[in-house]
């Protein structure tokens, strides 16, 4: 069985995975209550939190960039 193994057009096929921001469809994101580790405010973060690992909210991770 012979036949293509890559496809030569570059935008085929990849769908919306790996470069592609269009996450319109997908609705509203599921947001999670944190603590910024900085500032020790309550935020909401578009991530489940990992214990042990330190969140930021958006104003001190923009501070830390």
């Amino acid at each position: 069985m012979e036949g293509k193994r890559f496809n030569n057009n570059r935008n085929s096929g990849r769908g919306n995975f790996g470069g592609g921001r269009n996450n319109f469809d997908r609705g509203p994101r599921e947001m999670h209550k944190a603590t910024c580790a900085e500032c020790k405010k309550e935020c909401e973060v578009p991530f489940k939190p990992t214990e042990g690992r330190d969140v930021f909210c958006r104003d001190c991770f923009n501070k830390r960039q």
